[in-house]
Protein backbone atom coordinates (compact mmCIF):
# COMPACT_ATOMS: atom_id res chain seq x y z
CA UNK A 1 0.00 0.00 0.00
CA UNK A 2 1.15 3.42 -0.52
CA UNK A 3 2.04 5.33 2.76
CA UNK A 4 -1.22 7.91 2.47
CA UNK A 5 -3.32 4.79 1.90
CA UNK A 6 -1.87 3.31 4.56
CA UNK A 7 -2.26 6.55 6.74
CA UNK A 8 -5.73 6.81 5.27
CA UNK A 9 -7.12 3.23 6.38
CA UNK A 10 -5.45 3.81 9.93
CA UNK A 11 -7.73 7.44 10.57
CA UNK A 12 -10.81 5.52 9.03
CA UNK A 13 -9.91 2.59 11.13
CA UNK A 14 -9.97 4.92 14.30
CA UNK A 15 -13.38 5.94 13.54
CA UNK A 16 -15.09 2.61 13.32
CA UNK A 17 -14.36 2.52 9.20
CA UNK A 18 -12.65 0.11 6.96
CA UNK A 19 -12.72 -0.40 3.57
CA UNK A 20 -11.90 -4.02 2.50
CA UNK A 21 -12.19 -3.92 -1.24
CA UNK A 22 -12.68 -1.11 -3.81
CA UNK A 23 -14.73 1.66 -2.37
CA UNK A 24 -17.08 -0.44 -0.25
CA UNK A 25 -18.69 0.79 3.52
CA UNK A 26 -17.62 -0.84 6.51
CA UNK A 27 -18.83 0.09 9.57
CA UNK A 28 -18.61 -1.83 12.44
CA UNK A 29 -21.84 -1.84 14.67
CA UNK A 30 -21.99 -1.41 18.15
CA UNK A 31 -25.04 -1.67 20.25
CA UNK A 32 -26.57 1.40 20.62
CA UNK A 33 -29.06 2.42 23.03
CA UNK A 34 -31.73 -0.29 22.02
CA UNK A 35 -30.09 -3.77 22.81
CA UNK A 36 -33.63 -5.46 21.17
CA UNK A 37 -36.37 -4.92 19.16
CA UNK A 38 -40.07 -5.85 19.40
CA UNK A 39 -41.67 -5.37 15.84
CA UNK A 40 -45.50 -5.93 16.10
CA UNK A 41 -47.04 -6.03 12.60
CA UNK A 42 -50.60 -5.03 12.26
CA UNK A 43 -51.45 -7.17 8.80
CA UNK A 44 -53.78 -5.51 6.04
CA UNK A 45 -53.43 -1.89 6.69
CA UNK A 46 -54.59 -0.39 10.02
CA UNK A 47 -56.60 2.85 9.38
CA UNK A 48 -55.44 5.23 10.97
CA UNK A 49 -58.67 7.53 11.14
CA UNK A 50 -60.03 4.90 14.29
CA UNK A 51 -56.52 4.58 16.14
CA UNK A 52 -53.55 6.86 15.70
CA UNK A 53 -54.58 9.76 14.35
CA UNK A 54 -58.15 10.57 14.91
CA UNK A 55 -59.80 13.82 12.91
CA UNK A 56 -62.41 14.88 15.17
CA UNK A 57 -63.62 18.03 13.95
CA UNK A 58 -63.69 16.20 9.80
CA UNK A 59 -66.88 15.82 8.05
CA UNK A 60 -68.39 12.69 9.36
CA UNK A 61 -67.50 10.93 5.94
CA UNK A 62 -63.94 11.64 6.87
CA UNK A 63 -64.22 11.14 10.44
CA UNK A 64 -65.89 7.98 10.15
CA UNK A 65 -67.97 6.32 12.55
CA UNK A 66 -65.70 6.25 15.59
CA UNK A 67 -65.02 8.95 18.25
CA UNK A 68 -61.54 10.03 20.10
CA UNK A 69 -60.05 10.84 23.30
CA UNK A 70 -57.53 12.60 25.50
CA UNK A 71 -54.05 10.66 26.34
CA UNK A 72 -52.04 11.31 29.04
CA UNK A 73 -50.36 13.92 26.82
CA UNK A 74 -52.15 16.97 26.70
CA UNK A 75 -53.18 18.00 23.11
CA UNK A 76 -52.72 14.76 21.95
CA UNK A 77 -55.92 12.52 20.84
CA UNK A 78 -56.27 8.81 20.18
CA UNK A 79 -59.21 6.63 18.47
CA UNK A 80 -61.95 6.30 21.48
CA UNK A 81 -61.00 2.10 21.55
CA UNK A 82 -57.46 2.92 22.62
CA UNK A 83 -58.42 3.49 26.26
CA UNK A 84 -55.48 2.20 27.58
CA UNK A 85 -52.95 2.97 25.49
CA UNK A 86 -53.59 6.46 26.01
CA UNK A 87 -52.39 6.51 29.42
CA UNK A 88 -49.00 5.15 28.13
CA UNK A 89 -48.78 8.00 25.82
CA UNK A 90 -46.63 10.03 27.53
CA UNK A 91 -43.98 6.64 27.26
CA UNK A 92 -44.65 6.19 23.34
CA UNK A 93 -43.98 8.12 20.09
CA UNK A 94 -46.45 8.09 17.13
CA UNK A 95 -45.12 9.42 13.91
CA UNK A 96 -48.52 10.88 12.05
CA UNK A 97 -46.63 11.17 8.77
CA UNK A 98 -45.33 8.39 7.31
CA UNK A 99 -45.88 7.89 3.79
CA UNK A 100 -44.96 5.89 0.48
CA UNK A 101 -46.16 4.90 -3.37
CA UNK A 102 -47.02 1.26 -2.49
CA UNK A 103 -51.08 0.70 -2.24
CA UNK A 104 -50.99 -3.22 -3.01
CA UNK A 105 -50.60 -5.60 0.49
CA UNK A 106 -47.41 -7.32 -0.54
CA UNK A 107 -45.34 -3.87 -2.08
CA UNK A 108 -46.29 -2.56 1.31
CA UNK A 109 -45.57 -5.43 3.60
CA UNK A 110 -41.64 -5.39 1.82
CA UNK A 111 -41.28 -1.58 2.57
CA UNK A 112 -42.07 -1.51 6.33
CA UNK A 113 -40.30 -5.15 6.79
CA UNK A 114 -36.79 -3.84 4.86
CA UNK A 115 -36.48 -0.15 4.70
CA UNK A 116 -36.90 -0.69 0.54
CA UNK A 117 -39.04 -0.34 -1.79
CA UNK A 118 -39.42 -3.51 -3.77
CA UNK A 119 -37.00 -4.43 -6.97
CA UNK A 120 -37.76 -7.12 -9.26
CA UNK A 121 -33.82 -7.71 -9.53
CA UNK A 122 -33.35 -8.25 -5.61
CA UNK A 123 -34.74 -9.58 -2.60
CA UNK A 124 -33.75 -7.42 0.22
CA UNK A 125 -33.17 -8.74 3.67
CA UNK A 126 -35.51 -7.83 6.42
CA UNK A 127 -34.05 -5.89 9.62
CA UNK A 128 -35.23 -8.97 11.76
CA UNK A 129 -32.14 -10.53 9.54
CA UNK A 130 -29.88 -7.60 9.00
CA UNK A 131 -29.85 -7.35 13.47
CA UNK A 132 -29.13 -11.32 12.94
CA UNK A 133 -26.29 -10.80 10.80
CA UNK A 134 -24.65 -7.83 12.94
CA UNK A 135 -24.64 -9.28 15.94
CA UNK A 136 -25.52 -12.82 16.23
CA UNK A 137 -26.96 -14.61 19.03
CA UNK A 138 -26.85 -13.66 22.99
CA UNK A 139 -26.98 -15.82 25.49
CA UNK A 140 -27.84 -18.93 23.43
CA UNK A 141 -30.70 -17.45 21.93
CA UNK A 142 -31.67 -17.11 18.27
CA UNK A 143 -31.07 -13.31 17.79
CA UNK A 144 -33.86 -13.22 15.13
CA UNK A 145 -37.76 -14.64 16.13
CA UNK A 146 -40.93 -14.80 15.02
CA UNK A 147 -44.32 -15.02 16.67
CA UNK A 148 -46.18 -17.54 15.99
CA UNK A 149 -44.05 -18.44 12.29
CA UNK A 150 -42.25 -15.96 10.18
CA UNK A 151 -45.70 -13.81 8.91
CA UNK A 152 -44.65 -13.47 5.37
CA UNK A 153 -41.25 -13.72 2.72
CA UNK A 154 -40.13 -10.08 3.23
CA UNK A 155 -39.47 -11.22 7.14
CA UNK A 156 -36.95 -13.18 5.74
CA UNK A 157 -33.06 -12.91 4.60
CA UNK A 158 -32.99 -11.53 1.44
CA UNK A 159 -30.13 -11.93 0.14
CA UNK A 160 -28.28 -12.67 3.00
CA UNK A 161 -27.55 -16.05 4.09
CA UNK A 162 -30.31 -18.24 5.34
CA UNK A 163 -28.53 -18.68 8.49
CA UNK A 164 -29.75 -15.25 9.70
CA UNK A 165 -33.31 -16.30 8.74
CA UNK A 166 -35.92 -15.64 12.21
CA UNK A 167 -36.73 -18.85 14.41
CA UNK A 168 -40.21 -19.81 14.02
CA UNK A 169 -42.17 -21.16 17.11
CA UNK A 170 -44.76 -24.00 15.28
CA UNK A 171 -47.72 -23.07 17.34
CA UNK A 172 -49.40 -19.80 18.66
CA UNK A 173 -48.41 -18.96 22.10
CA UNK A 174 -52.20 -18.38 22.89
CA UNK A 175 -53.32 -21.59 22.29
CA UNK A 176 -53.85 -24.15 25.34
CA UNK A 177 -51.61 -26.68 24.26
CA UNK A 178 -48.55 -24.22 23.37
CA UNK A 179 -44.74 -26.05 22.87
CA UNK A 180 -42.05 -24.58 20.78
CA UNK A 181 -41.36 -26.86 18.45
CA UNK A 182 -37.69 -28.83 18.83
CA UNK A 183 -36.30 -27.27 22.40
CA UNK A 184 -37.05 -31.02 23.73
CA UNK A 185 -34.04 -33.92 23.04
CA UNK A 186 -36.61 -36.89 21.44
CA UNK A 187 -34.35 -39.56 23.37
CA UNK A 188 -32.62 -39.24 27.02
CA UNK A 189 -30.02 -36.37 27.33
CA UNK A 190 -26.69 -39.10 27.34
CA UNK A 191 -28.16 -40.59 23.99
CA UNK A 192 -28.57 -37.41 22.45
CA UNK A 193 -24.95 -35.73 23.48
CA UNK A 194 -23.85 -39.43 21.88
CA UNK A 195 -25.56 -38.84 18.72
CA UNK A 196 -24.51 -35.10 18.84
CA UNK A 197 -20.63 -36.25 18.92
CA UNK A 198 -21.62 -39.08 16.04
CA UNK A 199 -22.87 -36.07 14.09
CA UNK A 200 -20.05 -33.91 14.76
CA UNK A 201 -17.83 -36.15 13.26
CA UNK A 202 -19.95 -36.88 9.97
CA UNK A 203 -20.26 -32.89 9.89
CA UNK A 204 -16.55 -32.41 10.06
CA UNK A 205 -15.51 -34.62 7.07
CA UNK A 206 -18.73 -33.68 4.98
CA UNK A 207 -17.71 -29.60 5.20
CA UNK A 208 -14.17 -30.41 4.46
CA UNK A 209 -15.67 -31.61 0.80
CA UNK A 210 -18.57 -29.50 0.16
CA UNK A 211 -19.40 -25.75 0.46
CA UNK A 212 -22.86 -24.05 -0.41
CA UNK A 213 -25.05 -21.57 2.02
CA UNK A 214 -27.65 -24.18 2.24
CA UNK A 215 -25.25 -26.36 4.15
CA UNK A 216 -23.55 -23.69 6.15
CA UNK A 217 -27.12 -22.43 7.15
CA UNK A 218 -27.86 -25.89 8.43
CA UNK A 219 -25.02 -26.08 10.35
CA UNK A 220 -25.56 -23.15 11.91
CA UNK A 221 -28.85 -24.07 12.93
CA UNK A 222 -28.15 -26.89 14.32
CA UNK A 223 -25.59 -25.50 16.82
CA UNK A 224 -28.11 -23.15 17.89
CA UNK A 225 -29.96 -25.81 18.35
CA UNK A 226 -28.14 -27.95 20.62
CA UNK A 227 -27.17 -24.06 22.17
CA UNK A 228 -31.12 -23.64 22.91
CA UNK A 229 -31.83 -27.25 24.18
CA UNK A 230 -29.04 -27.84 26.51
CA UNK A 231 -29.28 -24.59 27.99
CA UNK A 232 -32.46 -24.13 30.46
CA UNK A 233 -32.75 -21.09 31.24
CA UNK A 234 -32.41 -20.01 27.50
CA UNK A 235 -35.48 -22.75 26.72
CA UNK A 236 -37.13 -21.48 29.21
CA UNK A 237 -37.40 -17.97 28.27
CA UNK A 238 -40.10 -19.41 25.80
CA UNK A 239 -42.28 -21.15 28.69
CA UNK A 240 -45.34 -18.47 29.46
CA UNK A 241 -46.08 -20.75 32.45
CA UNK A 242 -43.11 -18.93 34.15
CA UNK A 243 -45.15 -15.77 34.87
CA UNK A 244 -47.46 -14.92 37.12
CA UNK A 245 -51.18 -15.76 36.55
CA UNK A 246 -51.94 -11.96 37.29
CA UNK A 247 -49.41 -10.72 35.08
CA UNK A 248 -51.04 -13.03 32.23
CA UNK A 249 -54.37 -11.71 32.79
CA UNK A 250 -53.20 -8.10 33.01
CA UNK A 251 -51.82 -8.99 28.99
CA UNK A 252 -54.69 -10.67 28.45
CA UNK A 253 -55.80 -14.31 27.65
CA UNK A 254 -55.95 -14.06 23.71
CA UNK A 255 -53.61 -14.16 20.77
CA UNK A 256 -52.23 -10.44 21.43
CA UNK A 257 -51.76 -10.44 25.27
CA UNK A 258 -49.94 -14.15 24.91
CA UNK A 259 -47.55 -12.73 21.68
CA UNK A 260 -46.86 -9.51 23.83
CA UNK A 261 -45.64 -11.00 26.93
CA UNK A 262 -43.87 -13.78 24.82
CA UNK A 263 -41.87 -10.92 22.84
CA UNK A 264 -41.45 -9.34 26.54
CA UNK A 265 -39.72 -12.82 27.95
CA UNK A 266 -37.80 -13.38 24.55
CA UNK A 267 -35.71 -10.10 24.85
CA UNK A 268 -35.18 -9.86 28.48
CA UNK A 269 -33.72 -13.26 28.07
CA UNK A 270 -31.50 -12.37 25.58
CA UNK A 271 -33.37 -12.04 21.82
CA UNK A 272 -32.48 -9.24 19.31
CA UNK A 273 -35.01 -9.03 17.24
CA UNK A 274 -38.82 -9.87 17.86
CA UNK A 275 -41.20 -10.04 15.09
CA UNK A 276 -44.90 -10.71 16.17
CA UNK A 277 -48.39 -10.27 14.50
CA UNK A 278 -51.91 -9.72 15.37
CA UNK A 279 -55.03 -9.68 13.97
CA UNK A 280 -56.38 -8.56 10.44
CA UNK A 281 -56.25 -5.22 9.27
CA UNK A 282 -57.70 -5.09 6.34
CA UNK A 283 -61.01 -3.47 6.74
CA UNK A 284 -62.96 -2.79 3.94
CA UNK A 285 -66.30 -3.35 5.39
CA UNK A 286 -68.46 -2.57 8.52
CA UNK A 287 -65.11 -0.65 9.79
CA UNK A 288 -66.19 0.16 13.38
CA UNK A 289 -67.03 -3.49 13.82
CA UNK A 290 -63.84 -4.62 12.81
CA UNK A 291 -62.57 -2.31 15.16
CA UNK A 292 -64.87 -3.07 17.90
CA UNK A 293 -63.48 -6.95 17.67
CA UNK A 294 -59.85 -6.72 16.65
CA UNK A 295 -58.66 -3.11 18.84
CA UNK A 296 -59.43 -3.43 22.55
CA UNK A 297 -57.24 -6.66 22.57
CA UNK A 298 -54.36 -5.18 20.96
CA UNK A 299 -54.92 -1.93 23.00
CA UNK A 300 -54.77 -3.96 26.55
CA UNK A 301 -51.67 -6.42 25.18
CA UNK A 302 -49.51 -3.19 23.87
CA UNK A 303 -50.03 -0.96 26.57
CA UNK A 304 -49.14 -3.58 29.33
CA UNK A 305 -46.20 -4.25 27.62
CA UNK A 306 -45.08 -0.48 27.64
CA UNK A 307 -46.04 -0.49 31.18
CA UNK A 308 -44.38 -4.00 32.01
CA UNK A 309 -40.74 -2.86 30.19
CA UNK A 310 -41.06 0.43 31.95
CA UNK A 311 -41.44 -1.27 34.86
CA UNK A 312 -38.64 -3.57 34.96
CA UNK A 313 -36.20 -1.13 33.53
CA UNK A 314 -35.79 -2.48 30.37
CA UNK A 315 -37.78 0.23 28.61
CA UNK A 316 -34.86 2.44 27.70
CA UNK A 317 -33.13 -0.73 26.02
CA UNK A 318 -36.23 -2.27 24.33
CA UNK A 319 -37.25 -0.17 20.62
CA UNK A 320 -40.86 -0.96 20.05
CA UNK A 321 -42.83 -0.57 16.80
CA UNK A 322 -46.09 -0.85 15.63
CA UNK A 323 -46.42 -0.64 11.77
CA UNK A 324 -48.82 -1.36 9.20
CA UNK A 325 -48.10 -1.68 5.41
CA UNK A 326 -50.14 1.11 4.73
CA UNK A 327 -53.25 3.14 5.94
CA UNK A 328 -56.69 3.50 5.04
CA UNK A 329 -58.58 6.08 2.70
CA UNK A 330 -59.83 9.21 4.27
CA UNK A 331 -63.64 8.72 3.06
CA UNK A 332 -65.77 6.31 4.40
CA UNK A 333 -66.60 4.07 1.55
CA UNK A 334 -70.70 2.82 0.27
CA UNK A 335 -69.61 -0.64 2.42
CA UNK A 336 -68.66 1.75 5.79
CA UNK A 337 -65.23 0.42 5.21
CA UNK A 338 -62.14 2.15 4.33
CA UNK A 339 -59.63 0.94 1.34
CA UNK A 340 -56.04 1.31 0.98
CA UNK A 341 -54.06 4.06 1.14
CA UNK A 342 -50.45 4.53 1.72
CA UNK A 343 -49.56 8.08 0.75
CA UNK A 344 -50.17 9.09 4.88
CA UNK A 345 -50.41 6.61 7.68
CA UNK A 346 -49.06 6.44 11.17
CA UNK A 347 -46.99 4.07 13.46
CA UNK A 348 -45.44 3.83 16.50
CA UNK A 349 -42.31 4.08 18.10
CA UNK A 350 -40.97 4.03 21.60
CA UNK A 351 -38.32 2.92 24.05
CA UNK A 352 -34.75 2.17 23.03
CA UNK A 353 -33.56 5.65 22.90
CA UNK A 354 -36.65 7.43 21.79
CA UNK A 355 -38.77 10.73 23.20
CA UNK A 356 -41.68 9.57 24.56
CA UNK A 357 -44.86 11.61 24.78
CA UNK A 358 -44.82 13.04 21.13
CA UNK A 359 -46.39 12.85 17.74
CA UNK A 360 -44.01 13.72 14.88
CA UNK A 361 -45.04 14.85 11.82
CA UNK A 362 -48.66 15.65 10.83
CA UNK A 363 -51.47 14.47 8.28
CA UNK A 364 -53.97 17.35 6.77
CA UNK A 365 -57.41 18.15 8.04
CA UNK A 366 -58.98 14.96 6.20
CA UNK A 367 -55.96 12.16 7.22
CA UNK A 368 -55.31 12.08 3.23
CA UNK A 369 -52.07 13.09 2.80
CA UNK A 370 -49.05 14.66 5.09
CA UNK A 371 -48.92 18.16 5.97
CA UNK A 372 -45.23 18.61 8.51
CA UNK A 373 -42.32 16.52 8.36
CA UNK A 374 -43.25 13.71 6.07
CA UNK A 375 -41.67 10.45 6.87
CA UNK A 376 -40.72 8.38 4.32
CA UNK A 377 -39.41 4.12 4.77
CA UNK A 378 -35.71 5.29 4.55
CA UNK A 379 -35.91 7.65 7.21
CA UNK A 380 -37.62 5.66 9.22
CA UNK A 381 -35.80 2.72 8.99
CA UNK A 382 -32.44 4.39 9.45
CA UNK A 383 -33.63 5.67 12.80
CA UNK A 384 -34.43 2.35 13.65
CA UNK A 385 -31.23 0.84 12.58
CA UNK A 386 -29.50 4.11 14.28
CA UNK A 387 -31.07 3.15 17.83
CA UNK A 388 -29.79 -0.34 17.90
CA UNK A 389 -26.17 0.89 16.77
CA UNK A 390 -26.58 0.23 13.26
CA UNK A 391 -25.06 2.45 10.42
CA UNK A 392 -27.92 2.10 7.86
CA UNK A 393 -25.35 3.03 5.06
CA UNK A 394 -23.39 0.22 5.87
CA UNK A 395 -22.94 -2.21 2.76
CA UNK A 396 -23.73 -6.01 2.63
CA UNK A 397 -22.74 -8.26 0.28
CA UNK A 398 -25.11 -9.71 -2.39
CA UNK A 399 -24.99 -12.25 -5.12
CA UNK A 400 -22.38 -11.99 -7.32
CA UNK A 401 -20.03 -9.65 -5.05
CA UNK A 402 -22.62 -6.63 -5.14
CA UNK A 403 -22.01 -4.14 -2.17
CA UNK A 404 -25.37 -2.97 -0.95
CA UNK A 405 -26.19 -0.16 1.42
CA UNK A 406 -28.54 -1.87 4.65
CA UNK A 407 -30.66 1.18 3.56
CA UNK A 408 -30.65 3.78 0.66
CA UNK A 409 -30.40 7.36 1.30
CA UNK A 410 -31.80 7.29 5.09
CA UNK A 411 -31.54 9.87 7.15
CA UNK A 412 -32.34 9.43 11.20
CA UNK A 413 -34.86 11.26 12.43
CA UNK A 414 -33.28 13.29 15.05
CA UNK A 415 -36.37 14.92 16.22
CA UNK A 416 -37.32 11.41 17.91
CA UNK A 417 -34.02 10.26 19.55
CA UNK A 418 -33.01 10.93 22.73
Amino acid sequence: MLRRSFLQAGVLGGLGISFARGDQKFYESKEGPAKSVIFIYLPGGMAHQETLDPKPFAPLEYRGPLGSIETNVPGTRLGELLVNTSKVADKISIIRSMTHGEAAHERGTHNMFTGYRPSPALQYPSMGSVVSHEFGPRHNLPPYVCIPNQPNEYAGTGYLSSSYAGFGLGSDPASSNFQVRDLKTPVPAPRFSRRQRVLDIVNTDFNSKQSADSIDAVNSFYQRAYSLIGDVKASEAFDLNKEPDQLRDKYGRNTAGARMILARRLVEAGTRFVTLTYGGWDMHNNIAGSMRSQLPAFDKGFSTLIGDLSDRGMLDSTLVCVVSEFGRTPKINANAGRDHWPKVFSTIIAGGGIKGGMTYGTSNATASEPEENPVNIEDWASTIYDRLGIVSDKELMAPGDRPIEIVDGGKVIEDLII
